[in-house]
């Protein structure tokens, strides 16, 4: 069994937050909070919270959620809703998405813009996903980014990476604990994503935006 570590949280704007400080002392480091969906979508809540998590201590970082949509289109959405600073983490949510999915090459796309407006490589979110679209192939492009793995059981990676740098372990309805922190209920479901940093509070701040 992987050891597991719950430093991150990631949250959208269905999610319920009462208190960032108690987070932080219960031992949370940083949020990833979702910013946009597509080349339209943007999360209302992102904005608000940002504010309040830096003020609580925690480190920031902004996903886009991928559609199958003008790739241009979705990076502009990201960065201008997003907004990152130098120390904001950003990552692209490379899921399952019903009659609107990225595509693989949609995805390598949007990885390399975002990378060549901020002059760093964006983090990359996925499971099942990158594992099928990859299958055996050892992909020298995706493997240079930091993979943030979505599995709710004994984490495995695709060849491509020897190991994840993020692991979202729960939503707390499945896979592992500890599922829970103070001051973040979850959604109205009362799930919450949780995520494990195998490393000290201290590595984390220092990779966070790299």
């Amino acid at each position: 069994m992987a050891l597991i570590k719950l430093q991150v949280v990631d949250l959208f704007q269905g999610d319920h937050v009462k208190d960032f400080k108690k987070a932080a002392d219960f031992g949370i480091v940083g949020v990833i909070h979702k910013a946009t969906t597509g080349a339209t979508g943007t999360d209302k809540e992102y904005a608000d919270r940002r504010g309040p998590a830096t003020a609580a201590g925690l480190l920031w970082g902004a996903y886009h959620w991928g559609a199958h949509a003008n790739v241009a289109d979705q990076v502009d959405n990201f960065l201008t809703a997003a907004k990152p600073d130098e120390q904001t983490l950003v990552a692209l949510d490379f899921e399952e998405t019903a009659g609107n999915q990225m595509t693989l090459d949609q995805a390598r796309e949007f990885l390399t813009l975002v990378g060549q407006k901020l002059g760093r490589k964006p983090v990359l979110y996925s499971g099942n996903v990158i594992k099928e679209g990859l299958g055996a192939v050892a992909d020298p492009f995706f493997g240079s980014h930091r993979l943030w793995l979505a599995q709710y059981g004994e984490p495995t990676v695709q060849k491509s990476w020897s190991n994840f740098w993020l692991w979202q372990y729960t939503d707390r309805q499945s896979g592992f604990q500890p599922n829970q922190v103070p001051g973040l209920p979850g959604d109205d479901e009362g799930n919450l994503d949780c995520n494990s940093y195998d490393g000290t509070p201290a590595q984390l701040k220092a990779d966070w935006a790299s």
